[in-house]
């Protein structure tokens, strides 16, 4: 019989490419992890996971074990699904800015975690109305940036910010600076326009989007530059250096969250997780 406590724990390791952010997820330890996913492998007699200081990843034969390990869980979770307990709705929020395509990395985390039948209700948007969100009860958890400061949240990492624009994208000389961006009262936007104020360059509104893969879109058809963070930008290159634009720096990315049951508690773990991996 295959222990089903570790077969979570190396697809959570899977998930995240990480021993750690998977004990995160778990609430355990490191070495706890590792020394079941260990035992798992010598069960299965085969290598399921490379593992290296950076990273974990999949062997071949542990992507392949992958997938059954998804369809056994499954099958267990069902089976314990069948009394009468009311389903489980799980809603998290983002801000476009701070996670932006990659929330798509995020998800099968957070359903993992979650019972099989739990509804999953995610909103993306502007960080100050994702904020409102939380603050109105209407969210489990929220991720969001802290651009202008403030203690709240929970630190989960560092997300720098860059110039994205098409690579053959050129500034005209003496001419304002092309700035694509989510408009007003996006912070991003805000510390953007500070920077290049600061540094003595004319800016100018050249594209307008309701979403950052759509402000991505704008900016690889050489609508303007537009200031985004990494994950926000699914890792497009800064292109700041090459235009001689200013430096944006980094800022917080925070979660704000309450685990109003077992189950949340469990996703909210799983949501820092991902969030933690992706910015590392």
């Amino acid at each position: 019989m295959l222990d089903l406590d570790s077969v979570r724990l190396f697809v959570l390791a899977a998930d995240f490419g990480s021993l750690t952010r998977a004990a995160e997820a778990a609430n355990t330890a490191q070495p706890v992890v590792s020394q079941r996913i260990k035992a798992l492998e010598t069960r299965l007699g085969r290598r399921l996971l490379d593992r290296s200081p950076r990273f974990v990843r999949t062997t071949a034969d542990g992507a392949v074990f992958l997938a059954r390990a998804r369809d056994l869980l499954a099958a267990h979770d069902a089976a314990l699904g069948l009394g009468s307990q009311p389903a489980v709705h799980f809603a998290l929020g983002a801000s476009d800015h701070a996670l932006g395509a990659a929330i798509a990395r995020l998800l099968a985390p957070v359903k993992a975690a979650l019972p099989p039948d739990a509804t999953i209700e995610a909103r993306v948007g502007l960080s100050q109305p994702i904020r409102a969100m939380f603050d109105d009860g209407a969210l489990d958890a929220a991720v969001v940036r802290r651009e202008a400061g403030g203690g709240e949240g929970e630190l989960l990492g560092e997300d720098p910010l860059g110039w994205r624009a098409a690579p053959g994208f050129r500034l005209d000389p003496g001419r304002p600076v092309p700035l694509a961006s989510l408009g007003s009262p996006c912070g991003v936007r805000a510390a953007a326009i500070r920077a290049l104020e600061a540094a003595g360059l004319s800016w100018r509104e050249s594209y307008v989007a309701g979403s950052c893969s759509a402000l991505l879109a704008g900016a690889a058809a050489g609508f303007g530059v537009a200031p985004m963070g990494l994950a926000g930008s699914d890792g497009a290159p800064d292109r700041g250096p090459a235009l001689g634009l200013p430096a944006l720096g980094s800022s917080p990315v925070v979660l704000l969250a309450r685990a109003r049951s077992p189950e949340a508690a469990a996703a909210i773990r799983a949501l820092a997780a991902g969030v933690r991996s992706l910015l590392r």
